[in-house]
């Protein structure tokens, strides 16, 4: 009722050009025939294929107007009230003449009330229409319609099988597949819903492949990555303080009423030295939360044409926001607003959308940006507020190297306790959870090509022929732990 309510009041309000962007053709077609009959209007529909045709009857198809210029130079010389609906025009507006139509048609309101409205699933409203014309958007199905449209799904599924067998449903995996459909069209909506229950059952495990879909309907061409595989924190050594601390914050973050005097948590900024494992939590956050992981992609990002880097921002957010509840991971954040170069103040505008986007979001998407050089962060995304805390991952201390030999290990079918790993710990000081990993990698092959089974011994000599980063870039990783010493909160 409230699509029929607005579209009353637009028509009503006398505006000659409507812009309607919508994939649900069919929903737009008969909320638009509903309004023009309460307000006893006749309403035509044009169609590339077939013309004109009158919706409210069943008269057929005036294929005399089948081209553009000959529907808008009909449409132009009626002079009766009524509703002309064009169904995917927008591929014709940038030819000239249909836009002086248009326009016409528009400043001759006055004189003969016509309205027309354009209907397609991507449309940019010309600028000499801008002032004549009106947006509307159809209204996404609230909580209640989608519980309504899983409930119609199980009930058709049931009434096709001999049986009349009834869907089986867990009540919780009923609950979350309504919740993770919020943000669709009620065509998606249904869609995943009817690929949830085309066995006949309804469980947890149905949710992960509808949120993959979910996400595969919002593509954004590359710009933004749905992460499949996230972690658990199990799968990530040390970082015990970031680990406290976002478990204290995942049910405020999961269930915002269940403690009203407590903030949503807004998201964290993870600094640190390459390496260490800043990708690996941002992922761990994810799996923590239990909710899909997004990775936006700045090197995917920015456009050659003028305007089309900023769009893919606020499409990427918007993509999030319907993902919600979500984590974004914003990775290598600086290399996307870095301050100071020379793009004609493209990362500042990036930068400043960001920021809007970050002040006034209003659904649960949890922000991890990681950045890796400090002197390239705009001092307004650091100020407090912007994120809830800024974090330091630092070189991993003796305990966190032996822990991430054994879960390199382990995840290479090998017993750890087989080595010894205090040993490897002292002999790995200053190299990073990349590095051991690599050592492992580079032991694993010595140890294959000598047909000998992997020892401690060839995990200590890859070891010692290695130069960690630490060393190489000895002076810039030593001015940034020092950087973030007094600044930061240490993960670990």
């Amino acid at each position: 009722m409230q699509d029929l309510d607005s579209l009353r009041l637009l028509i009503q309000s006398h505006i000659p050009l409507i812009f309607i962007r919508s994939r649900e053709e069919q929903r737009a077609l008969a909320l638009i025939t509903r309004a023009a009959i309460n307000l006893g209007l006749p309403v035509y529909r044009w169609l590339a294929t077939e013309g004109l045709q009158r919706l409210e009857t069943s008269l057929p198809p005036q294929r005399i107007h089948m081209e553009p210029e000959a529907a808008l130079g009909h449409i132009r010389s009626v002079m009766e009230r009524g509703l002309y609906v064009l169904v995917d025009f927008h591929a014709y507006l940038d030819h000239p003449l249909l836009r002086r139509l248009l326009k016409d048609i528009a400043l001759g309101y006055a004189q003969a009330p016509r309205t027309v409205i354009l209907l397609a699933p991507e449309i940019e409203v010309p600028t000499e229409l801008k002032g004549l014309s009106a947006m509307f958007e159809l209204a996404l199905p609230g909580e209640k319609e989608l519980r309504d449209i899983v409930h119609q799904v199980a009930h058709e599924w049931s009434s096709q099988q001999a049986s009349r067998r009834k869907v089986s449903a867990d009540p919780q995996a009923v609950d979350l597949l309504v919740r993770n459909l919020a943000g669709l069209t009620a065509t998606d909506a249904r869609r995943l819903a009817r690929m949830a229950v085309a066995d006949g059952t309804l469980s947890k495990s149905d949710i992960a492949a509808v949120m993959t879909a979910k996400y595969q309907l919002l593509d954004q061409g590359g710009v933004l990555h749905f992460e499949h595989d996230t972690l658990s924190f199990a799968q990530v050594a040390g970082l015990d303080r970031l680990k406290r601390w976002l478990t204290q914050r995942r049910p405020a973050f999961l269930d915002p009423k269940a403690n009203p005097a407590l903030d949503v948590p807004k998201g964290i900024l993870l600094l640190g030295v390459q390496g260490c494992g800043k990708s690996l939590a941002a992922k761990a956050a994810a799996g923590l939360f239990g909710v899909p992981l997004l990775r936006l992609d700045f090197g995917g990002l920015y456009n050659k044409y003028y305007g089309e880097t900023e769009r893919n921002v606020r499409e990427a957010l918007k993509t999030a926001e319907v993902m919600a509840p979500c984590v974004l991971w914003l990775d290598e954040i600086e290399k996307g607003i870095a301050s100071g170069g020379q793009d004609d103040g493209l990362s500042k505008r990036v930068l400043g959308t960001l920021l809007t986007w970050m002040a006034e979001r209003r659904s649960p998407v949890f922000l991890a940006a990681t950045a890796n050089d400090i002197e390239q962060m705009p001092p307004e995304l650091l100020r407090k507020g912007r994120f809830d805390e800024i974090f330091f991952v630092d070189l991993p201390g003796a305990a966190a190297r032996a822990q991430i030999f054994a879960i390199q290990l382990r995840a290479r079918h090998l017993d750890p306790a087989r080595f010894d790993l205090s040993a490897l710990a002292a002999a790995a000081e200053g190299f990073s959870g990349a590095e051991l990993e690599q050592a492992v990698v580079a032991a694993l092959y010595s140890a294959h090509a000598r047909k000998e089974e992997l020892a401690t011994r060839h995990l200590n000599d890859e070891l010692a022929q290695t130069r960690p980063l630490s060393v190489v870039m000895g002076e810039r990783v030593q001015a940034l732990r020092e950087w973030a010493s007094n600044r930061t909160v240490s993960a670990d």
